[in-house]
């Protein structure tokens, strides 16, 4: 599978090198490109990306900026012409940091450690007792979440969203095989892309439930055992 690659630049040329530099690499594509940072949000946070080429100065918003009201962030790569930033992009835990120009050699030693950093992930659930499960929200940091306070759980492609009453967490799994991890009797899937606490369940009208104020439909397959489940011992 290859990783998913966004380049944030407002000097084409730049986007055009990183560009090239990947059509001559394997195990990455560019998905999108653009040329300011605002622009880039409602795509990131709408699809999957799993690294991203961010450049610093730029207009309206400067990467470092941007890249700090980032809720969830993909791996991350700065490329710059200024080197004075790295200590606060390292800070910022992003993978690497490049100053332009930026050489093949150069480019492919960044890559391959977002590349290594993908094979080196673990299987990220662990149950732990009856009442919760340890997610696996980075590297190193496992987090303990306590079934009652899920809400929904959202697919993101090979990632998923656990919404909670205390946080959401982006965890890199499939929906399937995380709904697998959940008690049959507490959880329920409602349509291919959400798994719903049924406990967090305010209201069923129609094709949809209301959890925690908002909406969610449920899928046409999924329809029948879903409410069944949802409204059994309810009247």
């Amino acid at each position: 599978m290859n990783l998913r690659c966004v380049i944030i630049d407002d000097e084409p040329l730049a986007i055009n090198v990183i560009k090239n530099h990947i059509a001559q690499l394997t195990g990455l594509e560019v998905v999108k490109t653009f040329d300011n940072a605002i622009e880039s949000l409602d795509f990131i946070r709408k699809n999957e990306v799993d690294l991203l080429f961010l450049d610093i100065n730029m207009p309206v918003i400067d990467g470092l900026s941007f890249l700090k009201s980032l809720d969830a962030k993909p791996m991350v790569i700065l490329t710059t012409a200024h080197e004075e930033y790295a200590v606060e992009g390292f800070e910022l835990e992003v993978l690497d940091y490049l100053v332009k120009p930026i050489s093949l050699p150069r480019f492919l030693k960044a890559t391959n450690k977002a590349v290594a950093r993908v094979k080196d992930q673990s299987k990220p659930v662990v149950t732990s007792d009856e009442d919760s499960i340890f997610v696996k929200i980075d590297k190193k940091k496992m987090k303990k979440v306590y079934f009652d306070d899920i809400l929904l759980v959202e697919s993101l492609k090979d990632y998923i969203k656990i919404i909670t009453t205390k946080g959401n967490y982006v965890v890199h799994q499939t929906l399937s095989s995380f709904t697998d991890e959940l008690p049959a009797s507490q959880f329920i899937r409602i349509h291919r892309s959400y798994t719903a606490n049924i406990n967090r369940v305010d209201t069923v009208e129609g094709n949809s439930v209301e959890i925690a104020n908002k909406r969610y439909t449920i899928g046409r397959n999924y329809l029948e055992e879903a409410k069944a489940a949802i409204l059994k011992d309810k009247g």
